[in-house]
Order: structure tokens, then C-alpha cells, then sequence
């Protein structure tokens, strides 16, 4: 399957709020991948999916996971299932088969310790494509200018004080990926 049938099936699946959003990661995906040499279709193709199931109702998310074999942490907050969903299905939706597209759209909500290029590009490409509006995100968009890992690590210190701010459950992952880049940091900083 193709880029435009993907997109097709992509359109005629979403809400036009949701489709909207699925664009600008889309557009956002491209411009980092090209700028940090990650290869452009893998992300193109990542994006346009990574929300495939975002909208359906969380006991179908369930379902769908115990079915599928979702690990169990992911089952602890139900906000990430649809990431780990599409990538078990992609195959038979989409016809990709392709373990960084999978993993990438796997994580792009939680992100995970040695995340592979093209999975920091998809992450940071759903915080910070043009339709978000939340504070901080200006300074996200300029640090993705010039350092990916930078750019996610505050990305994802954004979001665990935001949760800790609402009281609600923090995703293990999240705190590993982050506290990875963070050490990514420091130590290319004392090379």
C-alpha cells in the first residue's frame, strides 16, 4: 500500500480534528527527518498511522490489546494503548511490515530507553506539529532546530510535571526514555 492510500484509509477513518493533527505530524515528521537524516518515508509512513486507533473507545482498546498480546504495562494507562495497537496491526491494515515504522508508532506517545532515531522524530513530531498550542511548546519547536534529543527530553519533562500537575498516572517508559536522553545529553556535553 502507498503513501496516498495509506492517507486515504487515514482520512476516512478519523475525525476531521483528529486527521487535521494526523497531518501536521506528518508535515513535522518530514521536516525533522530530513533535518536529522532519518529516513523521510519511514517517517511519513509512522506519522500517518501512529493514530489509526486513537479514537476508539477504551474498552475496545482493551479488547483489541488482550487479543493481541499488548504487553501489560501498557494496560496501566489506557491512553497509550492505540500506539502499541496499530503497530501489531499495521500488517493487515496497512501492509507494512517494517520493525522501526512498528516501533515507532509503538512508543510515539511514551517513548522508551534507546529509542532509534526515527522513533525521537515520530515522538517529537506529535508534540510539536503546527496545531499545538500548549505552553512551552514554542521552546520545543526551537529547540528541535537544533538538537533532537534535547528537544524530546524537555518534551517529555513537559508532560510528566503536566501529569504530576493533574494527579494522573505517569507511564513508567516515559520516565526511563526520559531520564535516557537526559544522560544522552550530559554525556555529549562532557565529551
Amino acid at each position: 500500500m502507498n503513501e496516498v492510500q495509506i492517507e486515504e484509509i487515514i482520512r476516512n477513518t478519523l475525525s476531521p480534528q483528529r486527521f487535521t493533527h494526523v497531518c501536521g505530524v506528518v508535515a513535522a515528521a518530514d521536516r525533522l527527518a530530513q533535518r536529522f537524516h532519518v529516513e523521510r518515508q519511514q517517517a511519513r509512513l509512522a506519522a500517518w498511522i501512529h493514530d489509526y486507533a486513537r479514537e476508539w473507545p477504551v474498552d475496545r482498546w482493551y479488547e483489541v490489546a488482550k487479543e493481541r498480546n499488548i504487553p501489560e504495562e501498557f494496560l496501566s494507562v489506557a491512553q497509550v494503548l492505540h500506539g502499541p495497537i496499530v503497530a501489531e496491526m499495521m500488517g493487515e491494515l496497512f501492509d507494512l511490515e517494517d520493525a522501526d515504522i512498528a516501533n515507532a508508532v509503538r512508543y510515539h506517545t511514551t517513548g522508551r530507553v534507546g529509542m532509534s532515531e526515527l522513533e525521537k522524530v515520530v515522538c517529537l513530531a506529535d508534540y510539536i506539529e503546527a496545531g499545538r498550542t500548549f505552553p512551552g511548546v514554542e521552546d520545543l519547536r526551537e529547540k528541535a532546530e537544533h538538537d533532537l534529543d534535547l528537544a524530546l527530553a524537555s518534551a517529555f519533562d513537559g508532560t510528566i510535571r503536566h501529569l504530576l500537575d493533574k494527579q494522573a498516572s505517569i507511564f513508567p517508559l516515559t520516565v526511563l526514555a526520559r531520564n535516557d536522553l537526559w544522560q544522552r545529553i550530559k554525556n555529549k556535553r562532557t565529551r
